[in-house]
């Protein structure tokens, strides 16, 4: 798996070194998301709140960005850190959506798709408890 492309972070592909990526159904690719999930130690996962966990094939670019960007992972919604007392009066759930082409493409064996799965879910639930992507680098999630 190249080092240089970060898990839940924004890339930009260069096409060097292209490979074919690791090919895996959507089932068994679910299950490696559920696996990572049911690994979050159950005090973390209890302190997780209105949160919800997706899956889809692959980020589509907002209007501003580069259209090239690539996501592994991405999460929406407000911090856990940044909630306040007017947060729960009606909010929608955070959003966490797990991205499976970009991982299956930077991956070439099925041990590399469950470890990049793990380590995008937990980058992904660090910033729903405010920990941003400087604070991942430092602790070496990236």
């Amino acid at each position: 798996m190249p080092a240089n492309l970060p898990p839940g972070l924004p890339i930009v592909p260069d096409g060097a070194g292209d490979s074919s990526g690791f090919d895996m159904s959507e089932t068994d690719f679910e299950a490696a998301v559920s696996d990572a999930l049911d690994m979050i130690p159950a005090d973390i996962a209890r302190a997780m709140d209105n949160v919800a966990v997706f899956i889809e094939d692959d980020y589509t670019p907002q209007p501003g960005e580069d259209p090239d960007t690539v996501l592994l992972g991405l999460y929406e919604g407000v911090p856990l850190t940044e909630r306040d007392s007017w947060w729960d009066a009606g909010s929608l759930p955070d959003r966490i959506t797990i991205y499976r082409q970009p991982i299956l493409d930077i991956c070439s064996s099925r041990e590399d798709v469950v470890e990049e799965v793990a380590v995008t879910v937990v980058h992904e639930i660090a910033h729903h408890f405010g920990i941003d992507d400087d604070r991942l680098h430092e602790l070496g999630w990236d």
